[in-house]
């Protein structure tokens, strides 16, 4: 009789045990505190659901999470296009271009966040920035403080800055990977450059661009630092996003409010990844089964 060894599961203990103490505890320990209105956390006052019905029931909640959506929708539809476009071109390019072109796009990646608002600030500054000098020499008149166009288009320019070269490099990779066959299969039926984009590479990188989608949606999801030092989720809560209404209930010292609203956030951003797992899944082809 052949007996199964399962030593091996002895190897992700250590990363269960870490998992266990940064994720689940905290979990846990918020969802207990988003029942609770706490003077401090040693003296809790059970409210039930009651942080839960003033979420649910305000106006602010729901326009605050149709701007978080338009804003991750907004980089998303812009940035993986583009990076799409960059790696395609990095492909014909030569090697020499595509290594300095690579880190010069990910040197962005490396800085950190709450440096980024800083040096955009600095950037469309009229008096010491460049962007902000350029602006001003062509009769531009830039105002991020109080017109919420120009906020979120900064917003917008100054995300797909930093994270561009995420989608680029995880785009590149995926087509580097495609073996030549692919190609030359495609030349000699006489694809075209769109037709060999659209039956030959998309479908190879598939995988890829679904890991920068839900990379990118998450981290668009949640931004707060960029948003916060930028307008502070102004002019009149135009960039009023949900991350900075958590912020706010923090800097309060709201602990039962802040849990509440933690826990929402939490499962919004759980639904999205599960559908989209749920999604991509259903898209791909079942397995055929061995023939007996």
């Amino acid at each position: 009789m052949k007996l199964h060894d399962n030593s091996a599961w002895l190897l992700v203990l250590p990363a269960l045990v870490i998992v266990t103490f940064v994720g689940i505890l905290p979990l846990v320990a918020i969802a207990n505190y988003s029942f609770q209105d706490l003077f401090s956390l040693n003296n809790p006052f059970w409210v039930g659901v009651d942080w839960y019905r003033n979420i649910v029931t305000s106006q602010r909640f729901y326009a605050s999470v149709g701007r978080s959506f338009l804003f991750s929708a907004m980089v998303l539809s812009i940035q993986l296009p583009l990076g799409i476009w960059i790696a395609l071109l990095l492909r014909r390019s030569h090697r020499f271009v595509v290594s300095t072109v690579l880190v010069l796009i990910t040197v962005p990646l490396v800085v950190p966040w709450n440096m980024i608002p800083v040096i955009w600030l600095n950037f469309i500054n009229p008096n010491i920035g460049l962007g902000g000098r350029l602006l001003s020499w062509l009769g531009i008149g830039f105002d991020y403080k109080f017109n919420a166009l120009h906020t979120w288009l900064v917003l917008v320019v100054m995300d797909t800055w930093h994270w561009l070269g995420l989608v680029v490099v995880l785009v590149y990779a995926g087509i580097s990977s495609i073996p030549p066959a692919y190609y030359q299969a495609a030349a000699i039926d006489g694809a075209s450059p769109w037709q060999m984009f659209r039956f030959v590479q998309l479908p190879k990188i598939k995988s890829v661009l679904s890991m920068a989608v839900l990379l990118r949606f998450m981290d668009s999801f949640m931004i707060y630092i960029e948003a916060f030092r930028i307008n502070a989720g102004g002019p009149n809560n135009a960039t009023a996003f949900l991350s900075l209404d958590l912020g706010e209930e923090i800097q309060a010292f709201n602990y039962g409010p802040s849990a509440a609203r933690s826990m929402v956030y939490f499962l919004i951003v759980l639904t999205v990844a599960w559908i989209f797992k749920t999604a991509t899944s259903a898209r791909m082809p079942v397995a055929m089964e061995p023939l007996k």
